[in-house]
């Protein structure tokens, strides 16, 4: 993605309205939602949105990345006083976005206006992986993850069931609980 340039105070709070927009509507009709619908709730223009986004790719790939970054942040500020607690939350909000959001990836992949991304130009895997692999250590340090499990497990089952559950995020936080009782040790 290129970078972004420097905007005065005014375009900085449009364009996080846009994205702000664009990511609820998103969740609710899926990538191909309207680009005039987005700049209408965001109290806009469709020039101003095209502005700050030249394309829907562009567009996408704002909120996609934006997305993962919360997820990441909310997962580096967890204190690690209740790692079980702090690592089940974590994977069930990931699950959730991943089924609320499954159609952005593919989109991205596949830019009908030939600026599709390669798998590795849109995965941010690592980053979540290195995130969670924090948040699965400190569990098994305290005890409270079945040995063997890792991070990369628990993100395979993340993208299990956020698949399976696509737009469906409440069914996706109730699977993904009932898969991690099955990662803690019994009592």
């Amino acid at each position: 993605m290129p970078p972004v340039k420097t905007l005065r105070a005014d375009g900085r709070r449009n364009r996080e309205r846009l994205l702000v927009a664009a990511a609820e509507l998103i969740r609710q009709e899926g990538a191909q939602a309207s680009l005039e619908e987005i700049a209408r709730r965001a109290g806009l223009g469709s020039a101003t949105l095209h502005r700050h986004f030249p394309s829907r790719h562009a567009l996408l790939e704002a909120v996609y990345r934006e997305g993962v970054e919360q997820l990441c942040d909310h997962a580096a500020a967890q204190p690690g006083t209740d790692p079980a607690a702090e690592l089940d939350t974590w994977v069930e909000q990931t699950t959730a976005y991943i089924a609320d959001n499954r159609g952005l990836g593919i989109a991205l992949l596949g830019g009908s206006d030939g600026d599709g991304l390669s798998a590795d130009e849109i995965c941010v895997t690592d980053r979540l992986i290195d995130e969670l692999q924090i948040l699965v250590d400190r569990a098994a340090a305290a005890g409270v993850l079945r040995a063997g499990v890792t991070g990369a497990d628990l993100m395979t089952l993340m993208n299990a069931i956020g698949a399976a559950t696509e737009k469906d995020s409440v069914t996706a936080r109730r699977l993904v609980r009932l898969a991690l009782t099955g990662v803690h040790p019994c009592p």
